[in-house]
């Protein structure tokens, strides 16, 4: 490891890197890598999780995709040095920005989108001008293997280069210095990375998690509400970090919510056979969310299949924040709905526990809409809609406070693997005596004067 990180400090301080043209045809490579191995892929992640070619594509690598095009059309656009105005006491000077790269970065792959999370960084890194090392989560082992395999025989690792392994080999990497450190998963890990990280003062973005609420109010478009969060609830079988992770809705709205719920998951026909529902990644989640599953409180589904990691997509009634559900992210198909008799009491309990990576507000009230948006800490979100703000590159994905730091996606994301380095550019034929001594009252007055103080 000591010795693939020697040659990529060495290589990026070759300044290869940071030759745009170099960056583009490393994007354009890893996309070619992709495509034309596309049948290996989907064989690798149908193995760990069951997933279909349809939902490989739409929810992995068709964001990728996206991705590597945005950032090689837009790239120049990016890296261009930016003038700013030079204020008078400089005069005569001009100022300017350059964004240049951090050097050798890591990225901490999470293993729900095994391909997208541990991807859609490494493009934001490439197109900054780093060097990269990726360590994807050894908990869908196949697709963590097929990346290795590929990427460590077609790109050169003193560039990019994928390290497999479990906790140990994470945390040796670790102990090394980089210059960024990109960690996707939960806010418990993301602590360790901090904490590392802090040992070289290395910059660091956390894409970690929390319970994320779906709001719905009084007016709401219920039927197509209803629609759109079922499917973001259950995509994945529930293992997303923006999924909703429970329903706060009007004590009126309840029977109708999960009457319309019910009928929308029957409708959708969740199986693997369909290809629209996988497994619960491994037996230990399997089990946690067993232990999460008040089976007194089911109002639809609830079966487990243990031996296949299955478990129905599960509506849950007359929860309460004080129940186990509620106590950590779910993170797995089971929805619990809970209800609030004034607007201002759910807002009240949102903010008695930690921010939010998304929240997702389902009303067609103007005020009530503005009101949350204002009062509502939260990394990013929705208002009728749910879990598709993250296909729009221009909207900087991110948590805030115990959901994370930092955002990318977009231009988002290159600048978080960028310094932005100021520089003031002075002239030469004419120096003012102001700040030079000695000192004087009239002097003063002119610095105040160009201060523009009195």
């Amino acid at each position: 490891m000591k010795e693939i990180l020697e040659k990529q400090r060495a290589f990026f301080n070759s300044n290869q890197t940071k030759d745009l043209n170099f960056r583009i045809e490393q994007l354009q490579r890893l996309k070619t890598l992709l495509l034309s191995n596309q049948n290996r892929l989907n064989e690798a992640i149908y193995a760990d999780f069951g997933k279909s070619p349809f939902e490989t594509f739409t929810n992995e690598f068709g964001l990728v995709y996206l991705d590597i095009d945005e950032a090689c059309s837009k790239l120049k656009k990016w890296a261009k040095w930016k003038r700013v105005r030079t204020n008078w006491v400089n005069f005569p000077a001009k100022s300017y920005i350059i964004p240049e790269p951090l050097g050798v970065s890591l990225v901490i792959g999470a293993w729900n989108y095994p391909y997208q999370l541990a991807l859609a960084p490494v493009v934001a890194a490439i197109a900054a001008g780093n060097t990269v090392i990726l360590k994807p989560s050894e908990l869908p082992s196949n697709t963590s293997k097929t990346m290795a395999e590929l990427i460590n025989n077609f790109f050169d690792s003193a560039f990019f280069h994928v390290v497999e392994g479990g906790i140990d080999d994470t945390t040796a990497l670790l102990e090394e210095r980089f210059d960024k450190i990109f960690f996707t998963g939960s806010p418990n890990v993301g602590r360790i990375v901090y904490q590392a990280a802090a040992k070289h003062l290395t910059p660091v973005t956390l894409e970690l998690g929390g319970k994320s609420p779906a709001i719905f109010t009084e007016g709401a478009n219920l039927k197509m509400g209803i629609k759109r969060l079922i499917w973001a609830k259950f995509l994945n079988s529930g293992q997303t970090c923006i999924a909703p992770d429970y329903v706060l809705l009007p004590k009126s709205l309840k029977a109708e919510f999960l009457r319309l719920a019910k009928e929308e998951i029957d409708a959708a026909s969740y199986s693997p056979e369909n290809g629209n529902y996988i497994r619960i990644i491994n037996d230990r989640n399997v089990q946690r969310l067993a232990r999460l599953l008040d089976q007194n409180k089911v109002y639809s589904g609830g079966k487990i299949d243990e031996e296949n990691r299955i478990i129905e997509p599960t509506l849950i009634q007359d929860v309460t924040f004080d129940d186990a559900i509620m106590q950590e992210e779910i993170f797995g198909p089971l929805l619990p709905v809970l209800t609030y008799d004034s607007i201002d009491e759910a807002i009240r309990e949102i903010k008695k526990r930690e921010k939010p990576l998304s929240c997702y507000l389902f009303t067609n009230d103007s005020v009530l809409k503005n009101k949350l948006l204002n009062e509502l800490s939260f990394g990013g979100g929705a208002v009728n809609e749910s879990l598709m703000h993250i296909s729009n590159s221009r909207l900087p994905f991110g948590g805030v406070g115990n959901s994370g730091m930092g955002s990318y996606h977009g231009e988002a994301g290159f600048r978080a693997f960028s310094h932005y380095k100021s520089i003031l550019e002075k002239s030469t034929w004419f120096e003012t005596k102001l700040k030079y001594s000695p000192y004087s009252e009239g002097k003063l007055k002119w610095i105040k004067r160009l201060m523009g103080m009195k």
